[in-house]
């Protein structure tokens, strides 16, 4: 009996660290919540090493280790909100431990996503507002055009996405028909500068959140995970100068 409850610890622990990760969470708030629920289940020695790519979760004393594989890592903060509150939950006795496994499986399986046109909504605004606050110009011409590629770079990045699981394709791909359509637009008038366009219309497409996790991960001593986060941000960032500088060298 005292094996099965530690592999029902073991699996509840690497599911909600996988979660979490898979969801965008920074490191130290995955140890610490996978941490705590060992606490509260009552195994007091538990070790735990992350990365980007893998988690691994063991009990010292105990013959059974296991690693979970990290495939996929994307933005989905509801997840990882809900994690903590669940968390939190069976802390206060509120939930017992086959309750807190079933509710992760149920929120990696069932969380909903914001439906397509409110992601849509969410970029053409933020590349508007990014637009005036980048550039300092209160222009009606651009700020419109500006939200419209954004939200348009959005649904490219979004589709190539699902299409293609080709790291950085998208975020190319997406950069350079920002650059096309910017072009187009100011060639038809329909904006006026083009530096203000792209500015506004490429940050959807800016991986601020990983970036801004990288350095929480570094200022918190998760040193490895904190460098391999911010390369890849960093790879992002190349990508979308790539395919915005790609656009200008056909187009200028």
């Amino acid at each position: 009996m005292a094996s099965e409850r530690i592999q029902l610890v073991i699996d509840t622990c690497l599911l909600a660290g996988r979660i979490m990760i898979e969801s965008g969470s920074e490191m130290y708030r995955v140890e610490d919540t996978i941490t705590r629920i060992a606490h509260n289940a009552g195994v007091e020695n538990s070790v735990i090493y992350t990365t980007p790519t893998g988690l691994f979760f063991s009990v010292k004393g105990s013959a059974v280790s296991e690693l979970r594989q990290i495939n996929s890592r994307t933005i989905n903060l509801e997840k990882v909100q809900r994690v903590n509150t669940l968390s939190r939950k069976f802390a206060e006795k509120q939930i017992s431990l086959r309750e807190l496994h079933d509710a992760l499986e149920d929120v990696d399986q069932n969380t909903p996503l914001f439906p397509l046109w409110l992601q849509f909504l969410a970029s053409v605004v933020v590349s508007s507002t990014m637009m005036i606050l980048f550039s300092g110009v209160y222009d009606w011409n651009d700020l419109i055009i500006s939200g419209v590629i954004g939200g348009l770079g959005f649904l490219a990045n979004y589709y190539i996405n699902i299409w293609t699981r080709v790291k950085f394709l998208s975020e190319l791909v997406a950069a350079f028909l920002v650059g096309f359509i910017a072009y187009l637009a100011v060639q038809l008038h329909l904006g006026q500068n083009i530096n203000n366009v792209l500015i506004g219309a490429i940050m959807p497409l800016v991986p601020g959140v990983p970036l801004t996790n990288a350095l929480r991960d570094m200022f918190a001593g998760h040193l490895m995970t904190g460098t391999l986060r911010a390369l890849e941000a960093g790879m992002t960032a190349c990508a979308i100068g790539a395919g915005i500088g790609l656009a200008f060298r056909i187009f200028f």
